[in-house]
């Protein structure tokens, strides 16, 4: 039977707060010998801020501060590019290290513990993203917000989907945005402890193997009475292609308007001095 957030039990809401701060405190000690020393290394390398605090939306609307171990040139968010591709000029050395096995998340257990995000849950996104959404899609701001969900194992490889791509916020608009809020809408219906164990044993297994990962979250979608499409999907087989968001009948055709590029972004921090040093060969298009 499905079920809308607002008549969840409040023992199954309970008891997922109770999951959230027991396995947040036991990763804790981990993420802190495994954040430190890339703290360290990112201060080090332009002499700012290891740690990017960034406004998202949470539930019902309530904005916070996600902590993030920095992956960018201080003030990258200001160029306006929101979906960040693989090549991105903007990310640093060991931005691209940590991003790349996702260690610049584990601050976040910060936010778990302070009851702003949940181990599981939709992951959160900025005012700008959520004004824009439709109102299919503004039921998922009803819960909280996540380290890890669906989306975020069947869409590991979001930077390298919208690689390429003339206008990287309008590619993530286009082809991940519209599966994404797909599967948050699921998750919405049919949360239970048991799928939020499972989506955590099967993140930690994406660090390992993409394929099973993949292979094991089609079994926990059927359970969850997810469609073909979906299912499809989730399978990663095919390339995507451009697909209206839930609630709306045409592909998204403009975003927010001209974002600078990555380069753009890069020579302004270079020139302002803020960003520590910058090789002149990423100054050069190619």
């Amino acid at each position: 039977m499905l079920f809308r957030s607002d008549r969840v039990p409040c023992k199954l809401n309970a008891m997922k707060r109770l999951i959230d701060i027991t396995l947040s405190l036991a990763a804790l000690p981990l993420a802190l010998a495994l954040g430190l020393p890339f703290a360290i290394a990112i201060w080090l390398g332009d002499r700012q801020s290891p740690i990017y605090g960034g406004t998202r939306v949470g539930k019902d609307w309530k904005p916070y501060r996600q902590y993030k171990l920095r992956s960018m040139i201080v003030d990258a968010e200001k160029s306006r590019i929101y979906a960040t591709p693989e090549n991105d000029l903007r990310i640093t050395p060991i931005g691209r290290f940590i991003r790349r096995y996702k260690l610049d998340e584990l601050p976040q257990l910060w936010n778990v513990l302070r009851g702003e995000m949940s181990l599981v849950g939709p992951r959160p996104n900025t005012l700008r993203e959520c004004e824009i959404y439709s109102a299919e899609e503004k039921r998922i701001l009803s819960i909280t917000p996540g380290i890890t969900d669906i989306a975020s194992i069947v869409f590991s490889d979001e930077q390298r989907i919208i690689n390429g791509s003339s206008d990287s916020n309008l590619a993530y608009h286009q082809l991940v945005r519209p599966w994404k809020s797909r599967y948050c809408l699921l998750y919405l219906e049919r949360r239970t402890l048991l799928i939020d164990l499972e989506l955590i044993a099967v993140t930690v297994l994406l660090f390992f193997s993409r394929t099973l990962a993949l292979t094991c979250l089609q079994h926990a979608l059927r359970r969850m009475g997810a469609g073909s499409d979906l299912l499809s999907i989730a399978r990663r087989e095919r390339p995507l292609v451009p697909f209206p968001p839930p609630g709306m009948t045409t592909v998204v055709d403009s975003t927010f308007g001209k974002a600078e590029t990555a380069l753009e972004a890069v020579a302004k921090v270079r020139l302002s001095g803020r960003g520590g040093h910058v090789p002149s060969g990423l100054l050069t298009p190619t």
